[in-house]
């Protein structure tokens, strides 16, 4: 057993979680140790109480509890994903090469392990090594029921280029949604604030985002100012509609919560929707009836960087989750007949 260590986060280990930097420094210590250290406050950066998610910089020094040697700890099996997963993950393969993956993420699963979340994408990741020493990485999120172009990372230098696009904004993400309603006008902007809904109750509110007025955004605590762009590009009657949406900023469950708080609600949101058909003094609901799927319909459609190592323009499409499909036929949707960007002649 070793004794209590102070080390330093050098400059090839910065920007970087702690537990990642942790589990590279001592590889034979188990993730769910780590996140028990975390909490217990024996693992602490610059004297002060960190998250397993907490980004760690060149310089800044760790504290290490007494940890055991790697002999002392009991051998285990590594984890390994099942054959099924294996097939699935690598299926959701849209685009490889030396340093990208890019991922077709279904709707369901989720990005990442939480609570009662134990098969998601980077438990599968190990499946997507294709001969490299360490899975890849993931450098953004998607909600577990929204679909479409997720990106991994291949080696840690582009992971860290890449995170630094996506905080720089030279990444274009374009979602597609059908949202209740026909918005007006057919092409805008929105701009609430969202702040976190209070409570920790059942059904998830802790989750929950509320959108504050653009006026009210510096006088609320802890309001983050979110910016979202939209475009209808086709519509049922005033009953449904086919709509491009591009965030400018990227809060959590910002499109969801931003089209909800207009009145028109994305297609099978029952969290910022409701349930049903109808959602009195905001318009439609967020449930169609019939055939129409109730799962989300949201979908990261394409995604436009610069490629982190040559830095050509990176574009990738991913195709509609069944679900989705199967709605678009009904309403004879086509994405022949929308243009890829919509905002394009704008920019």
């Amino acid at each position: 057993m070793s004794g209590v260590q102070m080390l330093e986060v050098t400059a090839d280990e910065g920007d970087q979680r702690l537990d990642r930097w942790f589990r590279r420094r001592f590889p034979h210590i188990a993730q769910g140790r780590i996140e028990k250290m975390c909490r217990k406050g024996e693992i602490r950066v610059d004297g002060g109480r960190a998250k397993p998610a907490t980004r760690v910089e060149q310089g800044q020094q760790v504290r290490v509890p007494p940890l055991p040697e790697p002999g002392e700890v009991s051998s285990q099996p590594k984890p390994t994903v099942s054959d099924a997963d294996t097939k699935l993950i690598q299926s959701c393969v849209l685009y490889r090469d030396d340093h990208i993956i890019a991922l077709n993420k279904p709707p369901g699963l989720p990005t990442q392990g939480g609570t009662k979340q134990f098969r998601h994408i980077d438990g599968m990741a190990d499946a997507l090594r294709f001969g490299y020493d360490e899975k890849p990485r993931l450098v953004h999120r998607l909600d577990k029921d929204t679909s479409g172009v997720l990106l991994l990372a291949r080696t840690r230098a582009v992971a860290a280029s890449l995170t630094s696009a996506f905080r720089a904004r030279d990444t274009r993400k374009i979602y597609w949604a059908a949202v209740a309603g026909q918005p007006f006008p057919q092409m805008g902007t929105i701009r609430y604030g969202l702040i976190k809904a209070p409570g920790h109750g059942a059904k998830g509110e802790a989750e929950k985002m509320l959108c504050i007025h653009p006026n009210e955004v510096d006088k609320t605590p802890d309001a983050k100012r979110a910016t979202t762009d939209y475009a209808v590009l086709s519509s049922l009657g005033k009953r449904v509609s086919w709509v491009a949406l591009v965030p400018i900023t990227g809060r959590t469950h910002q499109l969801r919560a931003h089209m909800a708080e207009l009145g028109h609600p994305i297609i099978g949101d029952g969290k910022y929707g409701g349930s049903g058909q109808e959602n009195l003094g905001d318009g439609w609901g967020a449930q169609l009836g019939g055939e129409i799927s109730r799962k989300l319909h949201l979908h990261a459609r394409s995604i436009s960087l610069p490629h982190p190592v040559t830095g050509a323009t990176l574009n990738i499409t991913a195709p509609l989750p069944e679900h989705m499909q199967k709605t678009w036929k009904t309403f004879d949707w086509h994405a022949s007949d929308v243009p890829a960007d919509p905002f394009e002649d704008l920019a």
